[in-house]
Order: structure tokens, then C-alpha cells, then sequence
């Protein structure tokens, strides 16, 4: 007989099926238009293939394209899949490494036979992808032995899956997938789950974007390969929409923009560092000293701590296990060991850049005894720190080498963890606003695998976080509210703020983290109201994350169009004529006693010239002056962009400009130009 098992649907339903029954056989018996729009199942809500035979009672849920979110990730998958078979069909002897989904499309990682490919190989890359989706080939899961991987990989000329299957543990069980029928069948060690065939991809909604080298394993000391890029939808609506941002994201590129406006350079012989111009240090120094006012008026106290500090000091916050290959070792010949005690046993000299800032900030919470009445403390640095990121990660000012965190922690009784962290998301929204954002979302990241701290400690911190963002009456959809399993820090699960810009991309910029493993490790305490020693919860906080890759945010969000009060340069006076040269001076100086950064262009060109040049360097405004102008004490007043020009008397123009241009946070009434 038969054994029945009882599958309940997301509208409370109950059916009663035969055990193995497949989520394809599930949608098949509802109707036909399930059966194929469905594309993969939810199972107790672990996502399977349609194919993955049911042997218990549990929770089904169907997956199709109105559930956006998995069904890209799905389809990106798929689209990787086809890639490196296309590859293979066309570029007989290539091997095949990973190929994962991204954000907005896929990549897959290739060793060539003979030569690496280039962007001329794409065109004839995407065709072979279409015929493959054409060809509706089925994917099909098998589970194998670990040997047999092994075996076939080998057998097979693949080195690198080899390899790979060769780490993979024993006794578990190891999936093929295995895209068509018969000998001509290609197969891919993946975990899965996939699409039911290759038919259930857009041909049209697909396109492949860019050839880089990459790193097997992502190690420099191993084999350059090929990666291609693509970026992958679920129909071709939506391929246009994001080709059409990218072609605005290229518009709005930071290094660009940022050369347009002389902001900043960088250059090979101070790899992932900043130059910056001094334009581009008027813009840093107006986002800092706004920032400054902020904290100052939370009532964070700022520090300075030092750049280098012992290498040991490293070792007992946990941060040398866990970043030693992105840190800046002094000297840089670290003794041959992988035995960290050995590292440190009899070293006096073995020094660090410091990679963040908190450790440095325990050790001044530590200088003197701190009762529970100096709770709550905040510490804010500015701090300049350095990670030795991999070549191929720098990208402008938004990846950098040497960067400078808005850095604070706050160490807290565990009573007052709660309205700090509201106080915080309350700063922090008020901060984004000033600054042009007016879109976030907040996501919880919790427990990763590799952690420190008992469980008991983690469900402590992620309830906390919960309550903590309730309170502040942001777990809503408004916010985006989500949770992220494993995607918190070794130490502390911790709140993630992703900004959404003008052309609609997310940035994770700000976060907060409960920490109570570091106070541990460093030995931080108080004295309680019992008179007994306490461990503090440390909060880590930041709002821009970093001021160059926030910078790069700014220029792209705005596209160089800053509000005027961080504007590096708020206005130029141009002149006509050269018998208004004069008159430009006055007009000048009469804007820089008010406040505003002012140039001149007095140059011996058309006024056509001028205004387009200014332009392009986005300035704010120009005060165009003739011999009119000067002989009635007016301006004839141009925002950028092509708005419409006024002609305004000297006072009326200087008196609007010095009320736009004053920081949002000292306004005491809202300011623009209509």
C-alpha cells in the first residue's frame, strides 16, 4: 500500500499525496497554468528543485516569477549554467571553475585552452546561449559519490572541479547537475536548486557585459582565469530598465564626475589610496564638520588613537585570525609558523596598521574605573584606517586601501542598549535626509557560522536588535525590514542601513552591532550599582561607514550636482565684457564676506563658453555680469542645469546664495531658490 503524506499550501489547505510527490506534481494537479508558470518549491521553506520527491508531512509553498526575488536569483543561476556550457560548446578544452549570481546578473570563472577571452568573444557567446535556451534542455539533479565526482572531473580534463570535489566532505550527499539527455548531456558540480529546464529563461532578457582576470580561489598565487560578466532578468522589460540605468550609472560614474570637478586622483604609486584635490578637501571638510556638529550635539566625546599598535593587541581582540591577510604587518616578514602563539611568543617589535578602530577605543574605556553612572559613553574618532585589499577589488574611491571610518562605539549598561540604538536610528535617519537620501532599508544580519560567544549571548544581541528597531518603529516594509541569516560579523549580529539613490541602486553604508565578546577579550568593565564588576555591551556605529566611499555615493546620487552647501565651489562670476572686471571683483567679494566659495572667470571668452565649461564642473551658480550689471548694481543670476535666469540687485542675489548655502543642521527655517 501506498504511504500518504499530508503537504499543507500557503492558504492553510491541506493535501494528501503519495510520498514522493514532487512540487511539479503538486502544481500539475491544480491546473495547468501553475504547472507552468511554477518554477521551483519551497519545502518546510528550504528551496528545492520541482523535482525533489517529498517523503514527510510539510509546508509547500510553489515559487513563480511573481516571486521576484527568488525567481531572479534562480534565473541568474541558470543563466551562469548556460554561460560556461555555451563556453564549452564553442570553445572546445576550456575548463569550468564557479559561477554564481550577483546582485544584477551572473559570472562564471573560466581557464582557457588557448587564450584568455576578450569582449570580441561575446556576441558569438550570447548566441549559443539563446540556442541552448531554445533547446529547452531539462536540468536534472543527480547525487554522487565524492569518488565518482573526482573521477569524472578528472577523466574529463576539468583540474579545477577536480580539485574542488576532492574538499568536498565525504558521506554527505554531492549534486550534478545535468543540463539535456544522453551522452551529449553537460554536467556542473552544483548544489542547486535550478529552474526545471533551460526554456524557463527569456532568451531576450539576458546580455553579457564585460571579460575581467580572476584569481582561482581568489589567491593571487594561483591560475589567472577568464570571467565573464552577464546580467540576467526575467523578461526583457525589465533587461531594458537596467540597461537604461546603467547607461545613467555611467553618466553619474564618481571617477568621472570626480575629474570633471577636480575632486581627486589616484594613481599607481599609492594604490588604493586618494589623492585629494583641493576642491575635493573643501567637500570632505564640509561632510566632516557637518558630521562633527551631529555628534557633538548627541553627545558623542571624539578621540584620536594611534595608526600603529602591537600586533598582539590584535591577537587578543580576535581581529588577527580573522583579518591577518588584509593587514598591514610592521615589518612585514612575519615568522613562518602557522602557529599564532608561536607568532607571539618572545616578539616585541611586531606591529600593525590598525584595520578598524575599536580595540583602540576599549583601551581608553579601560584607562581609569568607570561606574554605571558614566554609562552611557560614547566615543567617536574620525579614525584613518588601512586594509590591504586584494588589486582587483579597488574600484575609484569607493574601495579603498586607506580610508577613514565616522567611526564610534558606545559602551552601555545592558538597560540602556535599547534607546541607544533608537537614538542612534533616529540620528542616522535625520543624517541621510540632510544628505539627499530619503530611501533606506534596515536589515537585520544575524549569527554567522564561524563566530565567537556563547549561543545564549547571540539570541541575547539579535532579540535586542529586534526590540531595539520596533521600538523605533522601523520593523515595517516602509524600511524594508528583513533578517539576514549568517550574514552577521564573528563578534556581533548588527543592524545594516542600505541607502537607495536617485537611480534607484542600494548601498550599505551605516550600521550598528551589539558586541559584548570584545569588552571580554579586552577585559573592559565598570562598576555596577552593586558594587561588583560589569562587562559593558559595546555598540559599533557608523552612519557614512567611510568618508570615501560615502563621498563616491554623494557625487554619484547627486551626479556632481551637490546642494549648495556642500558644493566645493557655490558660484562663479563671469564677465561679459572686460570693462565689467571691475564690477566682478565687487561681486565677488561681496559673496565670499557672506560666506560663499567663490571664483571669478574674467577670461577674454564668449559668455556661451563660459557658462558651458562651468557646467560641466557642476557649478551650483553663475553670476553673469555686463556693463549693464555693473552700471544698475545687479547680477543676472544662472543655476546649473538651465534654469530659468533672474536678474537680481547685488544684495537680494548674495542674501538668497548665503541662506541656500547654510548646512541643514544650523538652519533655523528651510532656504531655496525658487
Amino acid at each position: 500500500m501506498t504511504q500518504m503524506i499530508r503537504l499543507t499550501l500557503p492558504d492553510g489547505s491541506v493535501r494528501e499525496v503519495s510520498r514522493g510527490t514532487t512540487g511539479a506534481d503538486v502544481a500539475a494537479s491544480i491546473g495547468p497554468g501553475l504547472a507552468k508558470a511554477a518554477l521551483a518549491a519551497r519545502v518546510d521553506g528550504t528551496l528545492v528543485d520541482l523535482s525533489w520527491p517529498i517523503d514527510a508531512d510539510a509546508t509547500l509553498a510553489l515559487v513563480t516569477s511573481k516571486d521576484e526575488v527568488i525567481a531572479l536569483d534562480l534565473a541568474r543561476h541558470d543563466y551562469a549554467h548556460v554561460l560556461a556550457e555555451a563556453v564549452q560548446h564553442l570553445f572546445p578544452g576550456t575548463q569550468i571553475t564557479f559561477g554564481p549570481s550577483t546582485d544584477d546578473g551572473f559570472y562564471y570563472d573560466f581557464a582557457p585552452k588557448d587564450r584568455p577571452f576578450t569582449e570580441d568573444d561575446l556576441p558569438a557567446i550570447e548566441a549559443e546561449m539563446r540556442r541552448i535556451i531554445g533547446r529547452n534542455e531539462p536540468l536534472v539533479r543527480e547525487e554522487w559519490e565524492r569518488d565518482r565526482l573526482v573521477a569524472h572531473f578528472a577523466a574529463h580534463g576539468e583540474s579545477f572541479k577536480a580539485e574542488w570535489a576532492a574538499e568536498l566532505p565525504d558521506g554527505e550527499p554531492l549534486t550534478i547537475y545535468r543540463a539535456g539527455t544522453g551522452d551529449d548531456a553537460w554536467l556542473d558540480l552544483c548544489r542547486g536548486p535550478h529552474l526545471p529546464s533551460t526554456g524557463k529563461l527569456d532568451p531576450n532578457a539576458f546580455k553579457l557585459t564585460r571579460v575581467s582576470g580572476a584569481y582561482w580561489r581568489g589567491d593571487q598565487s594561483n591560475a589567472m582565469l577568464s570571467r565573464i560578466y552577464g546580467t540576467g532578468w526575467l523578461n526583457k522589460k525589465q533587461l531594458d530598465a537596467h540597461l537604461v540605468r546603467l547607461e545613467e550609472a555611467a553618466k553619474r560614474d564618481h571617477r568621472r564626475i570626480g575629474a570633471e570637478m577636480d575632486l581627486f586622483h589616484l594613481q599607481p604609486e599609492a594604490q588604493g589610496s586618494v589623492f585629494w584635490h583641493p576642491k575635493g578637501f573643501i567637500l570632505w571638510r564640509a561632510l566632516e564638520a557637518y558630521m562633527r556638529r551631529r555628534l557633538d550635539a548627541a553627545g558623542y566625546a571624539e578621540v584620536k588613537t594611534p595608526q600603529l599598535m602591537d600586533a598582539r593587541q590584535w591577537e587578543q581582540s580576535g581581529h588577527w585570525g580573522k583579518y591577518r591577510e588584509n593587514m598591514f604587518v610592521v615589518p612585514d616578514e612575519i615568522p613562518n609558523t602557522e602557529d599564532d602563539a608561536a607568532i607571539f611568543t618572545g616578539t616585541a617589535d611586531l606591529m600593525a596598521l590598525k584595520p578598524m578602530n575599536c580595540p583602540a577605543h576599549v583601551l581608553i574605556f579601560r584607562q581609569g574605573i568607570k561606574s554605571y553612572r558614566d554609562l552611557p559613553i560614547r566615543m567617536a574618532e574620525f579614525g584613518c584606517c588601512h586594509r590591504n585589499e586584494p588589486h582587483g577589488a579597488l574600484h575609484g574611491i569607493m574601495r579603498v586601501r586607506q580610508f577613514t571610518q565616522d567611526d564610534a562605539h558606545i559602551f552601555v549598561r545592558e538597560d540602556q542598549l535599547i534607546a541607544e540604538v533608537v537614538a542612534f536610528c533616529d540620528l542616522l535617519d535625520s543624517v541621510y535626509r540632510d544628505l539627499g537620501f530619503d530611501t533606506y532599508a534596515i536589515k537585520l544580519a544575524l549569527r554567522p557560522d564561524k563566530r565567537f560567544g556563547s549561543e545564549e549571548m547571540w539570541d541575547w544581541s539579535e532579540q535586542s536588535l529586534r526590540d531595539a528597531v520596533k521600538a523605533a518603529g522601523r520593523d515595517t516594509p516602509e524600511y524594508g525590514w528583513e533578517e539576514l541569516p549568517g550574514e552577521g560579523a564573528f563578534y556581533a549580529p548588527k543592524l545594516e542601513f542600505h541607502l537607495t539613490d536617485a537611480i534607484g541602486r542600494t548601498w550599505q553604508v551605516g550600521t550598528i552591532q551589539t558586541d559584548t565578546v570584545l569588552p571580554e577579550r579586552l577585559d573592559a568593565s565598570y562598576v555596577g550599582e552593586d558594587g561588583a564588576r560589569h562587562r559593558p555591551v559595546m555598540l559599533h556605529r557608523a552612519i557614512l561607514g567611510t568618508f570615501e566611499r560615502f563621498i563616491g555615493i554623494l557625487i554619484e546620487h547627486h551626479a556632481g550636482r551637490f546642494p549648495l552647501w556642500l558644493a566645493p565651489v557655490q558660484a562663479v562670476v563671469a564677465t561679459i565684457v572686460s570693462d565689467a572686471d571691475g564690477y566682478a571683483g565687487t561681486v565677488a567679494a561681496a559673496l565670499a564676506k557672506a560666506g560663499i566659495r567663490v571664483d571669478s572667470d574674467l577670461r577674454n571668452e564668449k559668455i556661451n563658453y563660459k557658462v558651458r565649461e562651468h557646467s560641466l564642473a557642476h557649478v551650483p551658480y553663475m553670476l553673469v555680469v555686463g556693463r549693464r550689471e555693473a552700471e544698475e548694481g545687479t547680477v543676472a543670476l544662472r543655476p546649473l542645469g538651465g534654469g530659468e535666469q533672474r536678474v537680481l540687485p547685488l544684495a537680494e542675489a548674495v542674501a538668497l546664495l548665503a541662506g541656500e548655502a547654510v548646512p541643514p543642521d544650523l538652519r533655523t527655517q528651510p532656504t531655496t531658490l525658487a
